[in-house]
């Protein structure tokens, strides 16, 4: 009696990990159907190859959420398994298995009931949202989709090195906005870090810069030399990013109309 009610046991922890782990799926901006359907999929081992799983997969909380999910799925199918053995282990007759069986599937009737109960999942869901929000802290913002680094833009981190164009120079003298290059930060040679610099923030050889813009600006940044020849590649640059910004306010106005 006590491997079976153990087994019940593991098989309604079972159900409220997976309920946890669908509301936290939805506090990613996933919609309740699409979070229990994968929450129920990482759950039983399922791995469906959906555009929805593309999401989960693309998504670094997602990912993390449904990772813990699998490995707390390897623990539970194991227990679930050994706890149903014993279940049946050390019987003195058959009646004794028989009882077994009924009070198996009766709990088992009885969690499938409360499993499909909306009143209860609607309560349960509010408690373990609120949990998550105040004690988990779960940062849910994708920030390599926010800001679409798959596409032509990225993140890069500049090392400044002597006769670098970047080199001795204060963030207004480089006007780097003009070529659509932002500085997220300013790491020192002694180790110091200067976040979201203001214009008499000056770079010296050493620091690391870190910068976001499209990918092949921030190459030929990069390899900017400081001489003549620098300073006409920034020319260039800035032509370019104006370019850009005609293209873009040309898709803005089409989106407008």
């Amino acid at each position: 009696m006590i491997a079976i009610l153990s087994l019940i046991f593991v098989l309604t922890l079972s159900l409220v990990v997976v309920r946890v782990a669908t509301v936290a799926l939805t506090l990613t901006g996933m919609s309740r159907q699409s979070a229990q359907f994968q929450a129920r999929s990482a759950w039983t081992g399922t791995g469906f190859t959906t555009a929805e799983s593309e999401q989960v997969v693309n998504h670094p909380v997602r990912r993390r959420i449904v990772s813990i999910l699998i490995l707390l799925r390897n623990a539970g199918l194991v227990t679930a398994a050994s706890t149903l053995a014993l279940s049946f282990v050390g019987l003195e007759n058959a009646d004794e298995g028989l009882w077994r069986i009924l009070w198996l599937v009766g709990g088992l009737i009885l969690l499938w009931m409360v499993a499909g109960s909306e009143w209860l999942d609607h309560r349960m869901s509010r408690v373990i949202s609120w949990a998550l929000k105040r004690y988990a802290k779960l940062d849910t913002r994708d920030y390599a989709g926010l800001l679409h680094l798959a596409g032509p833009y990225a993140i890069a981190e500049l090392a400044v090195q002597p006769g670098d164009w970047l080199s001795g120079r204060t963030l207004r003298d480089l006007r780097l906005p003009e070529e659509g290059v932002v500085v997220l930060g300013i790491t020192k040679q002694d180790g110091g870090y200067i976040g979201a610099p203001r214009g008499g923030s000056r770079i010296e050889p050493g620091d690391a810069v870190l910068l976001y813009g499209r990918s092949e600006e921030l190459n030929a940044l990069d390899n900017r030399p400081s001489s003549d020849h620098g300073e006409i590649q920034r020319e260039a640059a800035v032509h370019e990013h104006q370019e850009v910004l005609v293209e873009q306010q040309i898709r803005e106005d089409a989106a407008g109309r």
